[in-house]
């Protein structure tokens, strides 16, 4: 997959059939408008472009205040759309000044001049443009007008449900990530840095890993205890991972993100390491003291244990 952060890096693209959006998670519901846009440029004889942007709207309008929760980073994003046969991916630089283009001037401008669009696939709900005025009808009346086609696609189903990136964050943010890994299609994830902790957990037979997100709008699960993946250096291991408050040891209200690694004993300070949500056990709670921690903990252990063993999954090597 070619990858574009400005236009100027584009060269010439053989009739370009390309999609618009934020695609966050690249959920089951945006992966069947990406098949379909394979099969229209493949029908064409053209080639498959997704046009998306970073960084996000919100990002630059409400620097201060967008109050964003996404699925993924830019990078998880691109990983991700590179892993489903896209031919090019065009990452937008969203500007305040991009911001203020008319739908007619995007169209235009970029669409037509810069990329010289051959098909446009939009969803059944497609808007774009300054204050969101390029409806789908808006669009059928410039097509004729710059002479490129549009090709519409219904709403993607899956029990009845249709997905959305709200609903899987809606999920998420519940500790429902059985129902928002079904809509990805994948096991939600975050990545991070292991930073130091208060190692209290060592001390009372389990150590771990505090996991340190640098992106401040990536959406992180409901706080609890879950049965996780864990990914460091290319191999994997199963663990169990709190999200909270850690009440029953400081109470401070600190939010902190820490996954006790079965059978292993390795200092991983520093190291980048990926988890993956499989299942959430329990929600989070307070102890009278660590003694009663740490049953509870080998329970947890117990239940997590079992669940990751009858999971199947696909993974790296492990280790």
């Amino acid at each position: 997959m070619n990858i574009y952060t400005e236009l100027s890096e584009i060269q010439s693209i053989k009739k370009p059939v390309l999609t618009i959006g934020t695609y966050d998670g690249v959920h089951l519901g945006h992966q069947k408008i990406l098949d379909f846009l394979k099969q229209k440029a493949e029908q064409e004889k053209g080639e498959s472009v997704v046009f998306t942007f970073y960084p996000h709207p919100r990002m630059v309008l409400f620097p201060d205040d967008h109050n964003l929760e996404l699925l993924q980073t830019i990078d998880e994003r691109i990983d991700k759309l590179s892993k489903l046969g896209i031919d090019h991916l065009i990452v937008f630089p969203f500007t305040k000044e991009f911001s203020r283009l008319s739908a007619v001037e995007f169209v235009r401008d970029i669409l037509v001049n810069e990329i010289n669009i051959h098909t446009l696939v939009i969803g059944y709900d497609h808007q774009f443009g300054r204050n969101r005025e390029g409806s789908k009808h808006v669009l059928y009346e410039l097509a004729p007008i710059y002479n490129f086609n549009i090709v519409e696609i219904p709403a993607f189903l899956k029990d009845e449900i249709k997905i959305s990136s709200t609903k899987i964050r809606n999920a998420l943010k519940k500790g429902e990530v059985q129902i928002a890994n079904k809509y990805l299609g994948e096991n939600y994830s975050i990545k991070g840095i292991v930073v130091h902790g208060d190692k209290i957990g060592a001390d009372i037979g389990f150590p771990t890993a505090n996991i340190q997100v640098k992106e401040d709008y990536k959406l992180i699960p409901e706080n609890g205890v879950y049965a996780v993946k864990v990914f460091v250096n290319d191999c994997e291991f199963s663990a169990m991972l709190n999200i909270g408050n850690r009440p029953t040891i400081s109470g401070n209200g600190e939010k902190r993100i820490e996954v006790h690694i079965f059978d292993f004993n390795k200092n991983i300070y520093d190291s980048k390491i990926k988890v993956e949500f499989v299942k959430r056990i329990r929600n989070e709670k307070t102890f009278t003291n660590l003694e009663e921690l740490k049953k509870q903990l080998t329970i947890d252990e117990s239940k997590c244990r079992t669940i990751l063993g009858d999971y199947s999954y696909s993974a790296p090597k492990k280790c």
